[in-house]
C-alpha cells in the first residue's frame, strides 16, 4: 500500500492545494512526516509549532480570552489554530492538533492521550476529539496518522 504522505502528496497536488500545519502536543511531527518525502515543497507549504500558549496566540491569533475559557486542549483552540494557520500562510488545507501527551499534564476532564483535532478546507473546518492509550511516543505517533487521516477524508470531497 502506498504510504499515507505519499497519498497525500498526490491529491494535494491534483487539487493544486498547500497544507499547512498548526501543531502542539506533536511538535512538529506532522510536518516532519510530510517534508520527509522529496518534492513536498509542491503541496506543503509551512508548519507552525505552537506548543506555548503564548505562541498560539502570537503566531496563529488564538485570543486569549478562548484558551482561558475552554484551556489549550480544547475545540475551540483546535479550531482556532487551524484557521490562524489557514489565514497566516498560503495554504487552502491546514490542520491544527492539540492534546495532553503525557505522561503527565492530564486531569480527570482531559486525561493523558486527550487530543483535539481540527481541519479547514478553503475556511470550512471540522474538529473531533480523540483518546489515544499507550506512552507519550505512542499518542504522539496515533496523533499525527489520525490527523493526516482526517485530511485524506475531508480532501475526500473534493474533485
Amino acid at each position: 500500500m502506498t504510504p499515507l504522505h505519499m497519498r497525500l502528496a498526490e491529491r494535494l497536488v491534483h487539487l493544486n492545494f498547500q497544507m499547512s500545519t498548526a501543531e502542539s502536543c506533536t511538535g512538529g511531527m506532522i510536518a516532519a512526516y510530510c517534508t520527509d518525502l522529496p518534492g513536498s515543497s509542491a503541496w506543503f507549504d509551512r508548519g507552525f509549532v505552537t506548543y506555548s500558549n503564548t505562541a498560539k496566540t502570537q503566531m496563529l491569533g488564538v485570543q486569549e480570552g478562548i484558551l482561558e475559557a475552554h484551556g489549550a486542549v480544547s475545540e475551540p483552540v483546535a479550531r482556532a489554530m487551524a484557521l490562524g494557520a489557514l489565514y497566516r500562510s498560503q495554504s487552502q488545507v491546514s490542520v491544527a492538533v492539540t492534546g495532553v501527551a503525557g505522561p503527565s499534564g492530564g486531569s480527570l476532564e482531559k486525561p493523558v492521550g486527550t487530543v483535539w483535532f481540527a481541519w479547514c478546507i478553503n475556511g470550512q473546518c471540522s474538529a473531533e476529539v480523540m483518546h489515544f492509550d499507550g506512552d507519550r511516543s505512542h499518542i504522539r505517533d496515533a496523533t499525527v496518522i489520525h490527523a493526516l487521516e482526517g485530511v485524506m477524508q475531508r480532501l475526500a470531497q473534493h474533485s
